[in-house]
């Protein structure tokens, strides 16, 4: 019985050890779930509606950026740019889509371009690029978030 008992409270005496677990501070697990995320993708690519039924990532970003390149080529189709610049026929165009949905347009220009008016194309990208189809933003971990890319727009189809 004495044996017994002395086991007893060995093994008493060394449970308390396993309870006795550092539990790690809010800011330690914060700081490693942030170093786990990949900031640099999204989880959901920016969508429209006629992309939202294609289940493929890669598919829908696709059919997202072609939807989204051929409205763009519609809008500015018209003849001012044509007519101002008849020697520009792409013209690359960054696209900002924000977490409320809504949508910014910035032609990108080579840092020695001086052959184009670049406020004027600008201004003239302002007035034509409204009133877009609703477009779903970007997901990252649930939360609709900003998204920039560059689409080339074809200006001239020969």
């Amino acid at each position: 019985m004495k044996q017994y008992s002395l086991f007893l409270a060995f093994i008493l005496f060394n449970s308390c050890q396993y309870f006795d677990k550092q539990v790690p501070s809010e800011k330690e697990l914060l700081q490693k779930e942030l170093k786990s995320i990949n900031w640099k993708e999204v989880d959901e690519y920016p969508s429209v509606v006629d992309c939202d039924k294609i289940e493929d990532k890669k598919q829908r970003q696709q059919c997202f950026f072609e939807v989204l390149t051929q409205l763009i080529q519609e809008k500015l189709c018209t003849d001012t740019l044509a007519m101002l610049y008849p020697e520009l026929d792409t013209i690359e165009v960054k696209v900002t889509v924000f977490p409320n949905a809504t949508m910014k347009f910035e032609p990108q220009f080579r840092k020695d371009s001086v052959a184009y008016d670049t406020v004027k194309i600008d201004s003239i990208l302002r007035a034509r690029l409204v009133d877009f189809p609703k477009i779903n933003p970007a997901i990252k971990r649930g939360i609709p978030v900003k998204t920039q890319f560059i689409l080339p727009v074809i200006l001239k189809v020969e």
